[in-house]
């Protein structure tokens, strides 16, 4: 088994870890401190940053935030440095977001920022440069991990829904049995793995070019997997909001077009529905990840059935199968999924 597929594997493990941490007196201590420090110092703003695949968790939580009333934004850290600067006062919290929390980017805000801004780190890296200099951290629980990020970017994606359900009051015993039930659900799926891999590579193909298209926090898993196409297959790819593929990019579909959707139920679940009959209509195929059966009969149209109802949840369990076809079409390729070849795990300059 390759470093890539047993990293895959050890997701459920990383977010039952990650779990019982914020169960634990520790991990509800830091859950206490930060929303204390949110309502205490009322920001007018909460603006979450990251790289790669940290920035994409960012864009999920200011979805999640801004849905619960609270405002936010999701801003690349390289172009909060360079671009939108001035929005870093103290008026703000800045969340940062980094894996390793060494990113180049997040080391330069660290350094650079002044002494009265506010920021909470989330890492997985309890020595980094990060969790020391941050004002409070939020840690994931997902252990070492040496490839292409999956299981960090899921245990990061559930402790920043867990910050958002605590922030909100809504943290308690239903919301522990619901993600208990989703590592459930995730280590079933995996258990299954080699059957689940058939049958997407049967219905997709050998892939040249692949589109990811999502909306509101299904957006991340569209980014998410277009970055472990490239970075751990090798293979060119693209992730979209729904709303703007339809404004030009649609005109590439066409016999031979491949496409992966994530449709949960919820604010935009009818245009995703759509979305995917169009590209089927014009021969396009497409893989339609969600919780709710579309009831679709067209064979340019595989659903795979997440049974998650939570929209936030929903993001950690239906990127498992693209991370698996990744692994795939890697090996099919004769590539070491994952392996790093022009740079490295962490990215150390600009």
């Amino acid at each position: 088994m390759n470093k890539f597929l047993a990293e895959i594997l050890e997701q459920p493990q990383s977010l039952e870890d990650t779990l019982k941490y914020y169960c634990s007196d520790e991990g509800e201590k830091r859950l206490k401190t930060i929303n204390g420090l949110i309502n205490d110092k009322k920001f007018e703003q909460i603006i979450f940053t990251g790289m790669g695949s940290s920035y994409f968790t960012s864009y999920a939580a200011a979805c999640l935030f801004n849905s619960m009333g609270s405002n936010s934004c999701s801003i690349n850290t390289s172009e909060l440095l360079y671009y939108h600067s001035s929005l870093i006062n103290e008026k703000k919290l800045i969340v940062c977001i980094s894996q390793s929390g060494e990113s180049f980017e997040v080391v330069k805000f660290l350094e650079d920022h002044p002494a009265d801004i506010h920021c909470i780190g989330v890492s997985n890296e309890v020595n980094s440069l990060l969790y020391k200099k941050a004002n409070e951290s939020l840690m994931s629980k997902a252990g070492k991990e040496e490839m292409t990020s999956t299981k960090t970017y899921t245990s990061i994606l559930l402790a920043l829904t867990i910050l958002g359900w605590y922030h909100t009051g809504t943290w308690g015993r239903d919301k522990i049995n619901q993600i208990k039930k989703s590592i459930e659900d995730t280590g079933k799926f995996l258990s299954l793995y080699k059957d689940q891999i058939t049958n997407e590579i049967e219905f997709i193909g050998d892939v040249e070019f692949i589109q990811f298209i999502g909306r509101g926090p299904s957006y991340a898993n569209a980014r998410q997997s277009e970055l472990m196409f490239k970075e751990a297959a090798k293979i060119p790819a693209s992730g979209a909001f729904g709303g703007e593929f339809r404004h030009g990019p649609l005109e590439m579909v066409q016999p031979g077009f491949k496409s992966i959707l994530f449709v949960p139920e919820g604010n935009t679940y009818e245009q995703g529905v759509r979305l995917v009959e169009d590209i089927a209509k014009y021969q396009g195929k497409v893989i339609m990840i969600t919780n709710k059966d579309p009831e679709l009969s067209d064979e340019n149209i595989k659903v795979i059935i997440i049974n998650q109802p939570d929209e936030y949840l929903f993001l950690i369990q239906s990127i498992i199968p693209v991370q698996l076809m990744v692994n795939q079409l890697a090996l099919s390729k004769g590539f070491e999924p994952g392996n790093f070849v022009h740079g490295g795990k962490v990215t150390i300059t600009e």
